[in-house]
């Protein structure tokens, strides 16, 4: 999994669909968008911070290798519901990045159980019902020493190697295996697990309308093709409204 230096939580599940993996995160199952790459979802409406109230979260939604997975955007708590997503014998792994300090995490959870989980680089440090569940790889992979609580890396070792060693022991122990292109790259379909996110990713019908309006009226137009800018779409209607008047 090339997973070491990605930015977004990513949830996998083992079976059930991907867009049943979206519903057990929050989604609504009628309300998925037409596929969209990484970049794209960050055209969509979303305020990710809100002054005193949660943000909107979003998820991407696929499936690779017999397993669907989910990647994460905006103010996102779907990876939270880990053992909801993991209810009915299902499997689930959640890899939530950050940066060294704290360092990275991947929890295991199955059929409704929360089995173990650690950090990345910190593996001796080990938790859940089964902590020790994957410690005979980790010993095997060079992560951890044979007494299961020391590093086995050199000192100076950068922690990015130890984070592939151990997303390796994830790969080869649970058939995972998802390349950055396939998150980044993959056009599939978005999901809103949080808030009121405007999920809309075609071009709105009076598009071209307010574009030429707001150009003819010497206003600066940006926008990303598809949407008009609130404070332009506001002008518009103030002066639609004051020609009727």
């Amino acid at each position: 999994m090339d997973l070491e230096n990605w930015t977004s939580s990513v949830v996998f599940a083992r079976g059930i669909s991907a867009a049943e993996l979206a519903v057990r995160m929050g989604g609504n199952p009628e309300g998925a968008t037409e596929p969209i790459t990484d970049a794209q979802v960050w055209d969509l409406r979303m305020e990710v911070y809100r002054p005193g109230a949660s943000g909107d979260g979003v998820v991407r939604v696929g499936e690779s290798g017999g397993w669907a997975f989910a990647v994460e955007y905006g103010d996102s708590t779907g990876s939270d519901r880990l053992l909801d997503i993991s209810r009915g014998g299902v499997e689930a792994i959640r890899y939530y990045p950050m940066a060294e300090h704290p360092p990275a995490t991947v929890d295991y959870a199955r059929d409704g159980e929360y089995l173990c989980g650690f950090g990345l680089d910190e593996e001796g440090d080990r938790w859940g019902q089964q902590p020790d569940l994957l410690l005979p790889e980790l010993i095997a992979a060079q992560v951890l020493q044979p007494d299961g609580s020391k590093d086995a890396s050199a000192f100076d070792e950068p922690y990015t190697i130890t984070y592939k060693r151990t997303l390796a022991v994830f790969e080869t122990r649970f058939g995972l295996s998802l390349p950055r292109t396939c998150l980044a790259e993959s056009r599939l379909p978005a999901y809103a697990v949080r808030g009121t996110p405007d999920m809309r990713t075609g071009r709105e019908p009076d598009y071209y309308e307010i574009r030429a309006w707001a150009i003819a009226s010497g206003m600066t137009y940006t926008d990303n093709g598809t949407r008009v800018p609130p404070e332009i779409r506001e002008a518009f209607q103030q002066a639609t409204d004051n020609r009727g008047t």
